[in-house]
């Protein structure tokens, strides 16, 4: 009976896939050969498998490398439990306090909200939101009022993005507390903020790859660290493309669109007029967009515009606005994502992390027309 088993053909190609299976089995799988798998380096599987904190990956990033750990048979303690695309749910109960500056006066502050929402909602979390006005007085009770709710956590957001003076209330809480748009000098607490200057960057250097060398820019209010860093990124891009850097095609603005519709006029005065304007945010666009067209010139085809914040606007103009997003949004899942981690190190001094602001390319941005002589 033996003799037959070992000359059948199909009973060896068998056994030969049982070896091979079991040769897989007994070699330990390491994060090399998930790499590998998932086509990525070994430091974006030490990231996902390790949970680590501050690191913002794609979510389609995280499914590969996980599918890649999952199918070579490789277990670890922290991904037991891990399916793919599952987002991280901290260990945190009841409810999460979220403090903020301004709430009424512009949608950042409700869509972080909203992404924090989303990030804690299947641990059953309540989310008790304040403003505050920064009020010296009534921030501090506030912060006490919370506390006394029984909150678990506490984020605390500030509308535009600053070093901020953290109260004394802060500092005394017994719970995870994170810095959401704003962070301290001491760093005493996890903090995130949008990666404005790769964002200015981005933005100008998408104007460059479509030809344009005559780059205006409209900026918000110079004290901001926003248009700061804005500006920034557009000198970045600009020098790095060996393009000269002329002060006439930057005019400040104040983030209005009247201010974008004053700027736009002002740089269309120019002799050597600009064939495309970054506006630093959506709000000014609008205003630039009106400018152009009252002195008849059509977006793209005779200059190109992009704008900043991704506001619902930008998809309501004509033509739709090429525009960057603020990740508000993620920064709230983000901020979620965290509370672990500042329970387990709750004496560590922490950096401040930066997301990307994603570039949304739309109509508003075409090739400049000395280009388009040349491909002629």
């Amino acid at each position: 009976m033996s003799e037959t088993v070992e000359k059948d053909p199909t009973e060896k190609t068998k056994r030969a896939r049982v070896t091979t299976r079991r040769k897989r089995v007994s070699k330990r799988v390491t994060m090399t050969d998930i790499a590998r798998a998932a086509g990525c380096s070994q430091a974006t599987v030490s990231f996902v498998l390790n949970k680590t904190p501050g690191i913002k990956l794609a979510a389609e990033t995280r499914e590969r490398v996980i599918e890649a750990a999952r199918t070579l048979g490789y277990a670890a303690p922290s991904f037991a439990h891990m399916e793919p695309g599952e987002a991280h749910i901290p260990r945190i109960e009841g409810k999460i306090g979220f403090v903020v500056d301004q709430l009424a006066t512009s949608p950042e502050a409700v869509v972080a909200i909203e992404g924090a929402r989303q990030a804690s909602w299947n641990a059953g979390n309540i989310i008790l939101v304040a403003q505050t006005l920064n009020d010296p007085e009534m921030e501090p009770r506030t912060i006490h009022a919370l506390r006394e709710q029984g909150i678990s956590a506490l984020i605390y957001m500030a509308i535009f993005t600053r070093e901020v003076v953290l109260p004394k209330a802060v500092y005394e809480l017994d719970v995870p507390v994170i810095l959401l748009n704003c962070y301290s000098a001491d760093h005493a607490f996890p903090a995130v903020v949008p990666s404005e200057i790769a964002g200015g960057q981005h933005s100008t250097r998408h104007l460059i790859h479509h030809g344009h060398r005559r780059i205006g820019t409209i900026t918000g209010e110079p004290w901001m660290e926003a248009a700061k860093d804005r500006l920034k990124g557009y000198r970045r891009a600009l020098a790095t493309a060996d393009i000269p850097f002329d002060r006439q095609l930057v005019i400040e603005g104040d983030w209005s669109a009247s201010a974008g519709y004053a700027a736009t006029r002002k740089l269309l005065e120019l002799d050597d007029r600009p064939t495309a304007i970054f506006c630093q945010n959506d709000r000014t666009a609008i205003g630039c967009y009106e400018a152009l067209k009252e002195a008849g010139l059509r977006i793209p085809e005779d200059i190109s515009v992009i704008g900043y914040d991704d506001e619902e606007i930008s998809r309501h103009l004509h033509p739709q606005l090429s525009t960057s997003v603020l990740p508000h949004r993620a920064m709230g899942r983000w901020a979620i994502e965290q509370l672990d981690s500042y329970l387990h190190n709750p004496a560590k001094r922490y950096p401040v992390t930066k997301l990307e602001c994603p570039l949304v390319e739309r109509l508003s941005v075409t090739d400049c027309a000395d280009r388009k002589a040349a491909y002629r």
